[in-house]
């Protein structure tokens, strides 16, 4: 790819990005279908743009087809799928709530949306853009992620209480850097504003960046304790992944060749492979 068609791409990035960080809060996309009477009430994913399928396409917008939850597609065995494959009755019966840019403010929305559309099953992934603002200090404070999630996982049990939850782990975003800060294609990319409280001046080794990057990885290991207990404190209808999201080790070849920070399709089928291991539904 011509260094000229980067940079313009990396700058899109910077848009997109932009974009979703003002919109991280707004209402959640009306579902894709209209819930059905009779038979199972289908999945619904909630979260960001790692459960939208982001740039899996080779375009800097959601590809909910490749989404590792709720994806249609023949490229990732997503757990729809799977779940297809046990019972051809939830055919179609897919709502995709996530959103570029969410953090877990917009929990509860999406959660609303997912018990209007009657889902019996729902997916929740979110955290990384409560880490990935402009600096750590903007990042979201635990205690109020926290009761972001709360209000999310309440309005789900006060909705649809025979539903089941699967919590996923933050993944881990200090990976990223580590197998990307030598790559010269994805440190350009991320200098026009991919996940800057982690990866600006992704090359420094100036104690100052050390320093912010290692407050990036203690925040998300923070924000994935308290998924497990907020998941515990749900009840039995919820169960967590037990880190497996972030347990993988993403390399270059897992992300899309646009913002090197979204899952591709070998991405997004991975962590729909380790999660579904925890999601209870499994043959």
């Amino acid at each position: 790819m011509p260094r000229r068609w980067v940079a313009a791409l990396a700058c899109l990035a910077a848009l997109v990005a932009l974009a979703c960080e003002e919109g991280g809060s707004a209402t959640p996309r009306p579902t894709r279908s209209a819930p059905q009477s009779g038979g199972p009430g289908g999945i619904a994913a909630l979260g960001d743009s790692i459960s939208t399928g982001f740039a899996s396409c080779l375009v800097l917008t959601s590809c909910e087809r490749n989404s590792w939850s709720t994806g249609d597609g023949l490229r990732v065995r997503s757990h729809y799928r799977r779940l297809l494959d046990q019972d051809s009755a939830i055919r179609g019966r897919t709502y995709n709530h996530a959103r570029p840019g969410a953090r877990a403010d917009a929990l509860e929305g999406q959660a609303k949306a997912a018990v209007r559309d009657r889902a019996d099953y729902v997916t929740v992934l979110i955290g990384a853009n409560d880490v990935c603002r402009g600096a750590v200090d903007a990042m979201t404070p635990v205690a109020e992620f926290r009761a972001d999630v709360d209000r999310g996982l309440k309005a789900l049990r006060t909705g649809r209480p025979k539903a089941r939850v699967l919590v996923v782990s933050i993944p881990d975003l200090y990976r990223l850097w580590e197998v990307g800060h030598g790559d010269s294609r994805a440190v350009r990319a991320w200098r026009h504003g991919v996940c800057p409280a982690l990866l600006a001046n992704a090359t420094s080794t100036a104690t100052a960046d050390r320093n912010r990057r290692a407050a990036v990885r203690d925040r998300i290991d923070a924000y994935n304790a308290e998924l497990v207990a907020a998941c515990r404190a749900y009840g039995s209808r919820c169960r967590h992944d037990g880190g497996a999201a972030h347990r993988v080790r993403f390399t270059l070849d897992m992300l899309n060749p646009l913002d090197w920070f979204h899952p591709n399709v070998s991405g997004q089928g991975r962590l729909a492979e380790v999660t579904w291991r925890s999601s209870g539904l499994a043959d």
